[in-house]
């Protein structure tokens, strides 16, 4: 697979925020001054060299960067295609990439003079790092997640309130991604003078896309230095998992104006592409305007949102990031996705031949990846973003194993 679209990634987005037709500001008057006040403060952060050498400096120290880019030898020879590396974000403090956009985000509300930090999580891993970097800092945290993604991420709400956060069960609607969102941004609006939404993936209104890919942007830096000096070329394919798409934005963004580097994000298959059976937004989704961007969405002919479902809590949303959309839309990245049969058949398959237990929005990504690997030739180089770790889906995918057994 090869792209032949170069994307100058400096461009992106513009003053207004917006990625070409998408993105922008879409929130009430009440939260406009807070916005502002965090586009500017962003902006000052940005050319601070303290701020930058701290943001580092904890990254190194605190969170375990750089992480290693591995070569997956034993699933290379499995699968008979091309040479496959994982880039090691599971290694991280708290067990997923989502420590790093919590850091940087959480050192911006310290300058701000905010004590208290809300966040909304679904497979639970952004509410941690939000609860470990509100430790860290001595802020109040305040996780909002749904009822459902409680359920089967119980090991990450008891890890959150260890850590101090106290967690607010969503009960309405579906009680799962969407609605965390939507009581954390009501929350925001009732505390907006002490408060600072710590928004966990490249979404939300301008300067959430931005900022939350540049707190990122190091995996996809990281990558492009440690594949050079293994293998002295670049990655002929990156392959990452899209939920709201930080993850995949943070290892893409480094690689968009490298022509023969092709990409590819994967979505939530669910059960098949059919009605409320799966979170693939770019199989059927619409264009339309979802908690403070304009980006696609899964909605019918009248504007109402779908329900979805994934087995994975991470990527179970009606909506991807403005960013992903534009980059769909300009052929520069390819959006495929991945059932939850064919997750938990990957999640066996690297479980026994790497010895690594990667998390269920991760496996998504290695799905693809053994699906299509007899399709590429043996000299070509991929690059999974193994973006978590598998420890939270323990119990979900015991169940569901034993059942398929």
């Amino acid at each position: 697979m090869q792209s032949n679209v170069q994307i100058d990634a400096s461009q992106l987005p513009d003053e207004q925020g917006r990625f070409g037709t998408f993105g922008g500001v879409f929130v009430p008057e009440t939260l406009m001054p807070a916005i502002e006040q965090l586009r500017e403060e962003y902006g000052r952060a940005k050319a601070d060299p303290h701020f930058q050498w701290q943001f580092e400096e904890l990254l190194r120290t605190f969170c375990g960067r750089p992480t290693p880019l591995y070569f997956a030898e034993r699933l290379t020879q499995k699968l008979g295609g091309p040479r496959i590396y994982f880039k090691r974000e599971d290694l991280l403090h708290t067990g997923a990439h989502k420590i790093n956009n919590a850091l940087g985000q959480a050192l911006l509300a310290v300058r701000m003079g905010k004590k208290r930090l809300i966040a909304e999580t679904g497979a639970g891993q952004h509410g941690v790092a939000t609860a470990t970097v509100a430790a860290r800092f001595g802020l109040e945290c305040v996780v909002y997640m749904g009822e459902t993604d409680m359920k089967r991420q119980a090991l990450n709400v008891v890890r959150m309130e260890f850590l101090g956060a106290r967690v607010v069960p969503v009960t309405v609607g579906q009680a799962t991604l969407k609605e965390a969102i939507n009581e954390a941004m009501r929350d925001w609006v009732t505390n907006v003078r002490t408060t600072h939404y710590l928004l966990g993936t490249v979404y939300g209104p301008h300067p959430y896309p931005m900022m939350v890919r540049d707190f990122h942007q190091m995996i996809g830096d990281e990558t492009r230095r440690q594949i050079l000096a293994v293998e002295e070329k670049l990655p002929d394919l990156l392959v990452a998992c899209v939920g709201g798409g930080s993850n995949a934005i943070g290892l893409f963004h480094a690689f968009l104006k490298d022509e023969n580097v092709a990409m590819v994000g994967v979505e939530a298959g669910g059960t098949g592409i059919l009605p409320g059976q799966h979170a693939a937004r770019f199989q059927g989704g619409r264009l339309g305007v979802l908690q403070g961007t304009k980006t696609y969405l899964l909605s019918d002919e009248d504007g109402q949102i779908q329900l979805t479902h994934s087995i994975s809590a991470g990527l179970d949303y009606a909506a991807v990031g403005p960013e992903h959309s534009y980059l769909h839309d300009v052929g520069r990245v390819h959006y495929d996705y991945a059932t939850d049969d064919e997750v938990l058949e990957a999640f066996q398959v690297v479980a026994k031949t790497e010895g690594i237990l990667p998390a269920l929005e991760s496996t998504h990504a290695l799905a693809y990846v053994i699906k299509h690997a007899h399709e590429m030739p043996p000299n070509q180089v991929v690059v999974v973003n193994l973006s978590g770790r598998g420890d939270k889906d323990v119990d979900q995918l015991a169940r569901r194993l034993d059942r398929l057994t």
